[in-house]
This record gives C-alpha cells, structure tokens and sequence, in this order.
C-alpha cells in the first residue's frame, strides 16, 4: 500500500528581497506582453494565410485581414514597448532593494531582525529593522541619475529636491504611511505602542540633509550609510519587547502569504 506523504515544511517562508518586484515583472511579462505576442504571431498567420489562399485559390480576399492585422499589431507593439518600459523600470527597483538588501545583512550578523517585502493593502513596505535601537521602516527609492555632474539629492526636512526630476514630496508621504501603518500594525497584534523611525533610502546617490533635515523625524540617507546610523543610536527596545514585535511581524507575514 502506497504511503501518502506530505511536506515536513508547515510555515509559510518569510518574503524575500524585492519580492513584490519579481512578481511584477513576471506579470507584465508572461501576462501582459505575451499576450499581445500571441495576437500578433495569431493575425500575422492568419494574413499569410490568406495571401496564401488568394495566390494559390480562388478568392477570399486578403485584404481584410491584412488590414486587421496591421492594425492589431501596431497597437500590440505600442502597448508591448509601454510593458517594457515599466519591466525596465521594475527591474531598477528590484536592483535598488536588493543593493539595499546587501547593506541591511551587515547588521543581522550583530542581532537585528530584517525582514523584507511586507505586503499590506495595494502597497508593501520594501524592508523593516527590529532591533534593541528601535524599529525602522524603510522605502527604497531607485532613480536613474545623469552620467555627468553632481547628482545629489537634498533634504530639508519637507521635501526633496533631486538634481533633474526637481521637488518631490512623495517619498515623504510613502514613508510616513508605512511608518503609521506598521505601528498600528503593531499596535492591535501586541498592544504596545511602538516608536516606528521611517527611513528613506537613495541607492547610489549623494544625499545631503539642511539643518532642518537633520531634525526631522525621517532619515534620507545612501543605503551605505544606514548601518552606522543605526549603530550609532542608544538601546530603546528592551530584548523581550523586540522579540515580541519581531514574533508578531512573522506571524504577519506568514498569515499573509498563507491567505493570498
């Protein structure tokens, strides 16, 4: 008799880095623009055919169908070129978290807890730091920069102002969301009302804070630097409440991608 098995692994696995950012790219892909690679090798055979048909027998006319496919497949090539674009720039994100992702393992090997991807509602939380020196969220911001110059961005403690995309006050609003929205969060699975330092990270830009952006509660920092940040900040988490917050932010994750 056949034994019936099953797999000893009974928790759903932590996210992984970018991991919102791999499933995008693979259903603009395998979901979008296949799909308009079907209609177009589809219509293109179906005029061939036809030419086929009408050299070869006696009519119906090609003409028709050579004008439906023309125009089907110059309207899949224009939306298949939009889908690149957006993979193209999914792909510098996911490079941006991952890059990021490297930086934050230097400070698991002294004790914190990194977790990765946190989804919530239409939105996910790109990294979170459990620690004794507080919990941090992070939002990752990858932008292309000019091969010239001196790209930086500056801080002032309200918005941004990056070097050729001008003034932008979005990533603030992101990050202060995610950093609400983790201590509420919080807040109902443990019922402790968790300071949450909201962190937004630039790879591979200069990035300078005013006095006023110094004092803010948010960090605009290069992902190199926020170890030391980190590190350099006294104990606020007890050790029990840090396992405690790290316990229930499992626990959501996992509930999470078991529902999903």
């Amino acid at each position: 008799m056949k034994i019936k098995k099953k797999s000893p692994i009974t928790d759903k696995s932590l996210r992984h880095v970018g991991q919102s950012l791999d499933e995008r790219i693979n259903k603009l892909i395998y979901d979008d623009a296949v799909s308009y690679l079907l209609v177009c090798f589809g219509l293109i055979y179906w005029a061939a055919y036809e030419w086929w048909r009408y050299y070869k027998n006696p009519p119906p006319s090609p003409k028709m169908a050579t004008f439906l496919a023309v125009v089907i497949v110059l309207f899949s090539v224009y939306k298949m070129k939009k889908i690149l674009k957006e993979v193209r720039a999914v792909k510098l994100g996911r490079e941006g978290e991952r890059a990021v992702g490297q930086y934050l393992e230097t400070l698991r090997e002294k004790g914190h807890r990194i977790y990765h991807d946190l989804l919530g509602d239409n939105f996910n939380l790109d990294h979170v730091i459990i620690s004794r020196k507080g919990i941090y969220v992070i939002e990752t911001k990858t932008y292309s920069k000019p091969e010239k110059g001196d790209p930086r961005i500056v801080f002032d403690g309200e918005k941004l102002t990056i070097q050729y995309l001008g003034v932008q006050t979005k990533p603030i609003t992101q990050v202060n969301a995610a950093a609400s929205w983790l201590k509420n969060i919080l807040l109902e699975s443990t019922g402790k009302n968790f300071l949450i330092k909201p962190v937004i990270l630039f790879p591979g830009w200069f990035v300078e804070s005013t006095g006023p952006g110094k004092k803010s509660n948010i960090w605009v920092l290069n992902p190199k630097a926020l170890p030391t940040y980190i590190e350099n900040q006294q104990d606020i988490l007890s050790q029990e409440d840090m396992m405690l917050a790290s316990y229930h932010i499992s626990r959501y994750i996992r509930t999470k991608e078991a529902i999903r």
